[in-house]
């Protein structure tokens, strides 16, 4: 059985490393301050930044192993299991580790936003790459953050503080994150050429008629990508969504087979619907019309 660390508070962690305990839903931890210390595969309940010169090899989070680069960010939330098992070797590391319980966001906007930071999903199976700019700006708000809680003690106007330092955080490593966005696929084209290509070749292998339409957890999985993240590219190419873009290859190859004189049952066969009335919803939903209204157009 595996070794893991329940991080049920922001603390449980810092205990763990051996950093100061400064408060009770917040911690903030600078690494390089710190005596080496064992790997841990961690059980977060907390959600966490991890920031990081260079991160250990091997790295897994949820039952993925994470693609990490230097000097960027991996972030973690709750409900998620994210580490290295301890296997007896020390570490040192360069960086800062900021958790929080999801306690301190009680009541705020944050907490109604924290739902739009993609890139603490499971489904980012990566890190937040920084320009040195953003490693300074970020690194700077964390020890300003880490010295409210020195000098201050605990009241409402401290935590909205520390929230005001969460939010501008949280949001520069969105901006980071869009940014990879753009960059994985300039402009999305490369991207969706073998998007095309992988629909294109499902149809002509008929693979259709045995497992039924696409989906886009297929398509992701091909083109290895996550789902999320592949939704994400493609939205950010098309301005519309992954199923969205089968569904509009579907819709054509069914027009194309309604004039080539195939009938509606048979189209839907074909195209790999269980039902031809499956089959009239979508169509009538992505061209305004029954096939019926289409061909008699």
């Amino acid at each position: 059985m595996k070794k893991i660390l329940k991080v049920d508070s922001p603390n449980d962690f810092a205990r763990y490393v051996e950093a100061p305990v400064l408060h009770p839903l917040i911690s903030i931890i600078h690494f390089d301050e710190l005596a080496p210390f064992r790997h841990s595969l961690n059980n977060y309940g907390v959600y966490g930044l991890f920031i990081q010169r260079q991160f250990p090899e091997g790295l897994s989070y949820g039952m993925k192993t994470l693609q990490v680069s230097d000097a960027s960010i991996i972030a973690v939330e709750p409900g998620q299991i994210g580490g290295l098992e301890d296997n007896g070797e020390r570490i040192s590391l360069s960086g800062w580790a900021l958790l929080w319980s999801p306690e301190l966001l009680h009541g705020s906007e944050l907490e109604r936003q924290i739902d739009r930071y993609q890139y603490f999903s499971y489904f980012f199976a990566g890190s937040l790459r920084m320009e040195p700019d953003e490693w300074d700006c970020i690194t700077q708000l964390l020890a300003q953050m880490r010295q409210e809680l020195v000098t201050h003690d605990d009241s409402s106007s401290l935590r909205s503080i520390l929230l005001g330092y969460l939010h501008l955080i949280l949001e520069y490593c969105n901006r980071i994150y869009q940014r990879q966005l753009s960059d994985e696929d300039k402009g999305g084209s490369d991207l969706l050429k073998r998007f095309h290509d992988l629909l294109q070749q499902y149809f002509r292998e008929n693979r259709q008629l045995t497992q039924g339409l696409p989906t886009v957890a297929y398509c992701a999985s091909e083109l290895a990508y996550s789902p999320r993240y592949f939704g994400d590219i493609v939205h950010k190419a098309t301005g519309g969504t992954a199923i969205g873009y089968i569904h509009n290859y579907v819709i054509n190859q069914a027009k194309s087979l309604l004039m080539n004189g195939h009938n509606i049952s048979e189209t839907s066969r074909l195209l790999g619907f269980d039902y031809p009335h499956h089959f009239t919803r979508l169509f009538k939903k992505m061209t305004g019309l029954t096939p019926s209204e289409y061909l008699g157009k």
